[in-house]
């Protein structure tokens, strides 16, 4: 370790997903958080990797962190051990992520370097803040995930609408407790912060919102790529991990209600779905639709030439909460996008000018065609949206916002024995074993 990490102090940080590669929207906010706590601490991170091939990446974790508690995760396993949920009372999002080794870990690594600070990545980590030493936690968030589980249930028969209620019900509860026992709490926006403080309003002071931002360097037309889709018509591209259900939803709905009736007037038009872990939904689409070319690619080593040589970005979300990366990307490459209302909650760009929002199937059809129709005026919102993504998205302006929540603790900083009484304490017999 060289002399400046050193002098850092420590501080602990807890993901429910390894932070690297930043490859998936929740990775690329827990990754950027990491590089900003690495700038002025030792960080201790505790992760759990959910997939196979992530495994080889914990070795390169060393270089923002000094050390790293990686636990493999089979989510078929857990998802059964989930159930214990059922018995005990509790969100069932709360023993899926519970391991009795990471609890031992982060009590042992606390206690060894004297850490203060901590910060969890997602409503279910902040589960193991109750080791003693820790006076400052904040808890990321992200979104409302509690009402993202009551919205599931709208769509679901029974019994699975009655399970995901219950999740919604008893998520919430965890998420009030854990908002009291902590520091402080963040969510993505202003929007989904003020959902929380209406349902928890007896933590409404110590809630806030802490933007996502956007690599611009990265993400940027000054990049030149060969383009990745065979001759033909414009091509319309999705990008995002195809495993997780809004985005299986956003994918599916766009091409059973929206496509068909661009297909109709632009008959050449082709539908990329870019991104890891299609599931079996997912990959049904990759075959005619209405006469429409659909094609999903899995995984792809880089995104950005799929977002180059797009015509439109589409982000047909109906049930994602929050700002998307995905979205901030594409404005971000200096493409045009088309997006549904609930990704466009709290986006700092102007309809019609930085992108195109549509409130329902038919208006979403209308805009893309009126884009691909007009070449001219796709180049200026996809200039017009880079600007506004370099004016209002910048990680490290966002994310300084939580060296300053640090910082306001300090000043009257309680004395480092026994955590608060009114932590959440990870009860041993759930564990598995």
């Amino acid at each position: 370790m060289d002399k400046d990490r050193a002098a850092r102090p420590p501080l602990l940080y807890l993901v429910h997903r390894i932070p690297y590669p930043p490859n998936k929207g929740d990775k690329v906010r827990s990754f950027n958080i990491l590089r900003q706590l690495a700038r002025r601490h030792r960080v201790f991170l505790g992760t759990f990797v959910d997939h196979p091939d992530d495994q080889r990446h914990v070795e390169a974790l060393s270089q923002w962190c000094e050390d790293v508690h990686a636990v493999p995760i089979d989510p078929r396993r857990a998802r059964l051990a989930s159930l214990r949920g059922l018995i005990s009372g509790e969100a069932l999002s709360l023993p899926y992520y519970r391991n009795a080794g990471l609890a031992a870990w982060v009590r042992q690594t606390v206690a060894q370097h004297r850490i203060r600070d901590a910060v969890a990545f997602s409503g279910p980590m902040a589960q193991y803040l109750d080791a003693p030493g820790l006076t400052r936690r904040i808890v990321d968030f992200c979104d409302v995930d509690s009402a993202k589980w009551t919205q599931y249930a709208a769509d679901r028969r029974w019994p699975m609408s009655w399970l995901y209620r219950r999740e919604g019900a008893r998520l919430l509860a965890f998420e009030r407790r854990a908002a009291a026992a902590t520091e402080a709490s963040l969510f993505v926006t202003a929007a989904e912060a003020e959902l929380f403080r209406r349902a928890a309003p007896e933590v409404a002071a110590k809630v806030s919102a802490m933007q996502n931002g956007v690599d611009a360097e990265y993400f940027s037309p000054s990049h030149r790529f060969d383009s990745p889709f065979p001759p033909g018509g414009p091509v319309l591209v999705f990008t995002g991990a195809m495993d997780y259900w809004p985005n299986v939803d956003a994918v599916t709905w766009f091409a059973a209600d929206i496509l068909p009736a661009i297909r109709a007037q632009v008959p050449g038009v082709r539908f990329w779905i870019v991104g890891m872990n299609p599931a079996p939904a997912v990959q049904a689409l990759a075959s005619d639709v209405e006469g429409a070319v659909v094609r999903v690619t899995g995984t792809v080593p880089d995104v950005r030439p799929y977002l180059a040589h797009a015509d439109v970005v589409v982000a047909p979300l109906r049930i994602a909460r929050g700002i998307q990366n995905k979205v901030l990307e594409a404005m971000a490459m200096g493409r045009p996008v088309v997006l549904s209302a609930a990704p466009a909650v709290g986006l700092a760009a102007e309809d019609g000018r930085d992108c195109a929002i549509a409130a329902d199937a038919a208006s979403f059809a209308d805009k893309v065609v009126e884009l691909l129709g007009q070449p001219d005026r796709g180049g200026d919102m996809g200039r017009s949206g880079r600007e506004a993504v370099l004016r209002g998205y910048s990680w490290s302006a966002h994310l300084a916002q939580l060296e300053r929540l640090f910082a306001l603790r300090r000043a009257d900083d309680p004395p480092a024995c026994e955590p608060p009484a009114t932590v959440i304490h990870t009860p041993a017999s759930a564990a598995p074993r």
